[in-house]
């Protein structure tokens, strides 16, 4: 999908042989929900998404469920842009990843 045919991606006993339970997702992947929390939920429709600082801080694996979290810490109403907190959780509650995000908001 991505290109990326690192054997921690695509080679089950490889990743297994390294101390993690299977195949590991791609960690960008993963973070392309912070691109849903920001054009969907928060701004919503009028973001724009300029910048990202993403930390991966776990594995995330095949039929993992993930929930990600946001919310907005500053405003800046002269430059139009928001700057929001967001994590990664998986369904027992630990974070996987962590963002700082920067958005504009068109009117």
């Amino acid at each position: 999908m991505t290109g990326d045919i690192s054997p921690i991606h695509v080679d089950e006993t490889y990743a297994i042989e390294r101390g993690y339970r299977g195949k590991v997702c791609y960690g960008m992947l993963t973070s392309a929900l912070y691109s849903t929390l920001v054009g969907v939920y928060l701004p919503g429709k009028y973001a724009l998404f300029q910048e990202a600082h993403i930390f991966m801080t776990k594995p995330v694996y095949i039929g993992d469920c993930l929930t990600v979290k946001g919310k907005i810490i500053e405003i800046n109403e002269p430059l139009k842009r928001v700057t929001i907190k967001a994590r990664i959780l998986r369904d027992n509650g630990e974070t996987v990843s962590r963002a700082t995000l920067e958005v504009g908001v068109a009117e």
